[in-house]
């Protein structure tokens, strides 16, 4: 879980932690952080937080999300990113940054008594597995027979303000949440259940249905 520090132009500081699945950012009062500087549109960016990661999408503001000061669309966040929202700062810091030490220093003093031989030393740990990489093959709809490689840490698909869901790639694997979009239609569906903004793991043959199109995730 994460943390924003956010202050404005005036120098006003708040915190914010990202507890929620979507965390929206923008000028309406309605939003989860409301930012009032005229330069932030209504609806500006959506923090959407899976497991632990955040990962930060511009929702087609008209002043655009800078982070580190290069302007993105997505972006997974990374301790100490800075981002800039019109005269707004927020600077993302991680539960976990790098992990801690938690033996800094180990000291070792001389021993006069005569030791024995050291033991052999284990052998060598085996390489970790490659980690599988997920695809998306469209098996019906106007994109039949396309393949899409989910290689990136963050995935969305589907069509902005009709019904968009986020597949995020994880050590452990992929997942797949609702963003938006759907209204009083059906989210997304997984083997023909709708998801939810609880994440939810995807295996190896998962039917994907979303906008008429289904598509089937492989791991290779």
């Amino acid at each position: 879980m994460g943390t924003l520090i956010v202050t404005d132009g005036n120098g006003q500081i708040r915190e914010f932690t990202l507890e929620k699945e979507r965390t929206s950012v923008g000028r309406h009062p309605d939003n989860d952080i409301v930012l009032g500087d005229k330069a932030v549109s209504g609806r500006h960016a959506l923090i959407i937080t899976v497991l632990g990661d955040s990962f930060l999408e511009d929702l087609g503001s008209t002043n655009g999300t800078q982070v580190n000061g290069r302007r993105i669309d997505k972006h997974p966040l990374s301790h100490g990113d800075i981002v800039t929202i019109g005269r707004n700062t927020l600077h993302y810091q991680s539960q976990n940054p790098l992990g801690e030490e938690l033996e800094q220093t180990l000291v070792l003093r001389p021993d006069p008594v005569i030791r024995a031989a050291p033991p052999p030393a284990p052998p060598p740990p085996a390489a970790p597995a490659k980690p599988q990489l997920g695809t998306l093959n469209v098996v019906s709809g106007p994109n039949l027979g396309k393949t899409l490689d989910l290689a990136k840490a963050l995935t969305t698909i589907g069509k902005p303000g009709v019904q968009v869901a986020a597949i995020t790639r994880r050590a452990d694997g992929y997942y797949i949440v609702h963003v938006g979009g759907g209204g009083e239609t059906r989210r997304a569906l997984v083997n023909g259940q709708e998801i939810t903004l609880q994440a939810r793991r995807l295996n190896d043959g998962d039917t994907i249905e979303l906008l008429g199109t289904q598509m089937r995730f492989s791991l290779t």
